[in-house]
């Protein structure tokens, strides 16, 4: 088994607080285990006496149990088994235990603390990920993910956390400076990614070129593992896209997320990978006949290198409902590709708003309805409340819901309100307003 190296925190404040007591419901039979930076695997496992890494804790822990980290940083240095080849695939952590339905296998932040597992000393010639969860019904809460290296040149991205089992919940997790995407669901069903961060991914190693498979977050799923759900999640700052759906077999939804500011070198306005804020769907550019339906709703894209919304050569018409573009190039662009394999516009588009940057490409054949552009309203800062692009990063609220702002959310006279249909979401008033915000 290995044994990490670890060493104290002392990295920068941390992005996504959370506060929150022990759960109030396990099974009658249900444990509660502690590891820390300082602890020992010949420990007892206790608050007093904890173990020292994840891989013990999971020898140990069953269905209904909770495993507490204490904050600091946990340093791998290699991965749990060797490169059989430069191309292969490593984990540094492989979390293939499964829970039960009602009894999930928690994997959590210790209250108030900040577990930090740091991957970049690891020197293993091939793709690495950090995470790879293959087992089901396993809940990892409050934890911080970087530093996933590229080794050498000759592969695509390496992983912060790859997924390939069902039913398992990815809460609070904060995936940044990883040379590939933050979080990346392979595989499988029912998994949620809730209240999540990916930011300042860049994979300056890839072999077709720096920065153009690192995504925030990308869920790239077989045909039958419906119910991959994106939910309260920011991706800004990654090299390539931050939501990638290409090559998704199965549904996924996307809602009540931001992306902003991907397509860059993070930290500069260097170009790098494709900068779309939501990629939603396709499948390598071509038609294939078993192309599924992804839905995007009550998200914000903004000053992303390209689209703020994407559909990169989708085969079917996605549902995009009360989402808010702003400065984008452009705020949306609905290329599909139909059975012949020509160009068509595909996407059904409600309640949606679109301004500055450039509105809309490959909208023909789509069908658009009450949305900004295609309503007699003239769109200006004066429709919202203010539209500053800082402070999207801020700390989260003490449950770990997205900050309370005030950009793009309309102002209290915005002809915008009550401007929209009934799509099935929750509004107030006559009517749906129009963007991610309800007034």
């Amino acid at each position: 088994m290995q044994r990490s190296t670890v060493v104290l925190l002392a990295t920068a404040a941390v992005l996504v607080p959370w506060v929150a007591a022990a759960p109030s419901s396990h099974a009658a039979a249900a444990r509660t285990f502690y590891v820390a930076p300082s602890g020992n695997d010949g420990a007892a496992g206790t608050l007093a006496a904890p173990w020292a890494s994840i891989a013990h804790a999971q020898s140990v822990a069953a269905a209904g149990d909770t495993v507490y980290f204490r904050g600091g940083t946990y340093a791998y240095t290699r991965a749990n088994s060797a490169c059989s080849s430069q191309t292969a695939r490593v984990d540094a952590i492989t979390l293939n235990k499964s829970g039960a339905s009602g009894s999930p296998i928690r994997y959590w932040a210790y209250a108030g603390e900040r577990p930090v597992f740091d991957f970049s000393r690891m020197t293993d010639n091939c793709r690495i990920k950090g995470f790879d969860v293959t087992g089901a019904w396993i809940h990892l809460k409050g934890l911080e993910v970087t530093g996933v290296r590229q080794n050498n040149n000759l592969n695509h991205e390496s992983w912060g956390v790859w997924v390939s089992g069902s039913n398992n919940t990815f809460e609070l997790i904060n995936a940044h400076h990883n040379m590939g995407p933050g979080l990346f669901i392979q595989d499988g069903g029912g998994n949620l990614v809730l209240n999540s961060d990916a930011h300042d991914n860049y994979d300056s190693m890839t072999s077709n070129g720096a920065g153009e498979s690192a995504d925030g977050f990308g869920a790239h799923i077989s045909a039958g593992h419906p119910g991959n759900v994106f939910r309260g999640c920011r991706a800004w700052n990654n090299s390539d896209d931050g939501f990638d759906l290409i090559n998704a077999f199965s549904s996924v939804t996307i809602e009540s997320s931001w992306a902003w500011h991907n397509g860059y070198v993070p930290g500069t306005n260097t170009s790098a990978g494709n900068g779309n804020g939501f990629k939603a769907g396709g499948y390598g550019g071509g038609y294939v006949s078993n192309g599924v339906k992804h839905t995007v709703r009550t998200s914000v894209a903004f000053s992303n290198r390209s689209a703020g919304f994407y559909a990169n050569h989708h085969t079917l018409a996605n549902d995009y409902f009360n989402n808010t573009s702003y400065n984008n190039h452009p705020d949306y662009n609905m290329l599909g590709v139909n059975s012949s394999g020509a160009a068509v516009g595909l996407g059904n588009l409600r309640n949606n708003i679109a301004y500055a940057g450039s509105l809309t490409s490959n909208m023909t054949g789509t069908s658009a309805a009450n949305n900004s552009w295609n309503l007699s309203v003239s769109m200006s800062d004066a429709q919202f409340r203010s539209v500053a692009t800082t402070g999207w990063d801020a700390a989260r609220q003490s449950g770990g819901g997205l900050p309370v702002l005030s950009s793009l959310h309309l102002a209290a006279n915005s002809t915008l309100i009550d401007k929209g249909v009934n799509v099935g979401l929750p509004y107030t008033g006559p009517a749906p307003d129009l963007g991610a915000f309800e007034s």
